[in-house]
């Protein structure tokens, strides 16, 4: 792993360090070459905290992969930029994924084009991650950026080279909405068999978008999906993501049909975190609800400052000494801390 010091590119001796073993999810040998102090930020799972040292790619992968099967589902946080994944990993959270929506947004890019911008800003977020975070980091890469086989491959190295330890890997086609179609089910699969193929330590969450942006999810079937999901299983996917799926009778007949972790979308006012553990789900993602939320706080802030001015007297005060509601926020310093 990268510290500080280096370059995005990485240095010679760096390159070495990312071998093939290295992205098939580590050696014991990958373990001890590529422990090294560094600098960076994360709490992450017990057995990859101690002092002065920070966990190689391959002890990062192997934890990823087993947090798909403890005790309790893998609540996962999706980050938008290197500050708000240090932020989520310092807070405690034993992994990161990032939000294409979140990246492309903040572009002033629409998510889930394909788009050649929001491919290299994940990129450069995942070399980022890579050199910051002292937990496992997934990202999500929409569908691939509207590439073949051939080139979802070689993100997938590039990647993982980079030290993510999973990418999320979606079915809906560029520019998808509503009841559109999805990619072939046969296609899809070989998109993540190249992925396997080049990376095959990554863990490859594969999305399946029949009940995503759709006018009523709770009333689709689910064959549809249980058969892309033995499909993609089958071509080397490690776990399977269903958006859309709210309902506790639709999430209990996954789960029941699906040899795999299945993933859900965490969706306010809808089945708990501890409902979801009982009903088997082994990860819940927040996708773009903390970036959205983000938006909002941001927007809301403003406008109560503004709110202010109008309310008060002749110099702005109101003289009351009330104001936002600013508990929690992090200082200036404590950011600029985030980013050392």
């Amino acid at each position: 792993m990268r510290t500080l010091g280096d370059t995005e590119a990485g240095t010679e001796a760096d390159t070495e360090a990312d071998t093939e073993a290295g992205r098939e999810a580590g050696t014991e040998a990958d373990t001890e070459a590529d422990t090294e102090d560094g600098t960076r930020v994360g709490a992450g799972p017990d057995m990859l905290t101690g002092p002065g040292r920070t966990p190689s790619p391959g002890m990062l992968t192997r934890a990823f992969h087993a947090l798909h099967h403890g005790d309790e589902p893998l609540l996962l946080p999706n980050a938008w930029d290197a500050a708000s994944a240090a932020a989520l990993a310092a807070a405690g959270f034993a992994a990161i994924g990032t939000t294409s929506l979140g990246v492309a947004a903040a572009l002033g890019e629409p998510d889930g084009q394909g788009s050649a911008r929001v491919r290299d800003a994940t990129i450069a977020l995942a070399r980022r991650l890579g050199r910051r975070l002292t937990c496992p980091y997934t990202v999500d890469i929409e569908g691939g950026f509207g590439g073949g086989p051939e080139e979802v491959g070689a993100l997938a190295r590039e990647l993982a080279d980079a030290g993510a330890s999973g990418v999320n890997l979606e079915d809906g086609l560029p520019g998808r909405a509503g009841d559109g179609p999805l990619v072939p089910a046969g296609r899809q699969a070989e998109l993540i068999r190249a992925v396997k193929e080049c990376a095959p330590g990554l863990y490859v969450n594969a999305r399946i978008d029949t009940h995503w942006l759709v006018d009523d999810p709770a009333s689709r079937p689910l064959d549809e999906t249980l058969a892309r999901a033995g499909t993609y299983l089958a071509a080397g996917a490690d776990g399977i993501f269903v958006p859309g799926v709210t309902g506790e009778h639709a999430v209990a007949t996954l789960v029941a049909g699906i040899p795999a972790p299945l993933n859900v979308l965490y969706t306010p006012g809808r089945l708990r975190l501890a409902r979801l553990a009982e009903l088997g789900v082994r990860r819940v993602s927040t996708g773009s609800l903390l970036f959205r939320s983000a938006l909002h706080a941001a927007v809301a802030l403003a406008e109560s400052v503004r709110a202010e001015g109008r309310d008060g007297g002749d110099d702005g005060d109101s003289g009351d000494g009330a104001g936002p509601d600013l508990a929690g926020v992090p200082g200036y310093g404590e950011v600029q801390r985030l980013a050392e």
